[in-house]
């Protein structure tokens, strides 16, 4: 059984150190193609290029082969967490709030396990939605098994990148 908190705070550092914020950890695939899973965001941005990709990868992995904290192979993939980014951190649903999310329950509320809902932030320990049919309500945050963005015009236009210059030209060598 792979320890996700102790991998976390292993790559946690490394992250950090080239300035980045971890925003989730995971393992998946089993047998057939074991993949650990590392997203991370620039805080200032919430982006994250190739080279951050690369040189968090590099950290990882000469940490990683010291540490030998996995005992099979398995693949190491780096990247951002993306615009339908997952929802890990207690931040990231004030951070988003105004956006919609997708939340999956562990322990049901009201008898449902999942709601499509607009996020409008923190309470306490809870995160308040609005979701059609229920109205507000206020979900405990350690209920919450997944949640994600949903990809909306909204969030689409939230997260452009920061700058879009020369993406309307081709470029022709030759």
């Amino acid at each position: 059984m792979i320890d996700i908190a102790a991998l976390t705070k292993l790559i946690e550092p490394e992250a950090e150190a080239l300035g980045l914020a971890l925003v989730r950890v995971a393992f998946f695939g089993g047998k057939s193609d074991p993949t650990l899973q590392v997203m991370a965001e620039r805080p200032d941005t919430r982006q994250l290029d190739l080279s951050d990709c690369e040189a968090l990868s590099r950290r990882i992995s000469d940490k990683f082969d010291a540490l030998d904290p996995i005992e099979d192979a398995y693949r190491l993939e780096v990247s951002s967490p993306g615009i339908d980014r997952p929802l890990t951190r207690r931040q990231d649903y004030e951070d988003w709030k105004g956006f919609d999310a997708r939340i999956k329950l562990g322990t049901p509320l009201d008898g449902r396990k999942q709601f499509d809902a607009h996020l409008l932030g923190l309470d306490g320990d809870n995160v308040r939605i609005y979701a059609e049919r229920v109205g507000e309500i206020e979900i405990p945050l350690d209920y919450i098994a997944s949640a994600k963005l949903l990809l909306t015009d909204a969030l689409i236009k939230a997260t452009a990148p920061l700058s879009i210059e020369g993406a309307d030209r081709i470029s022709q060598e030759g």
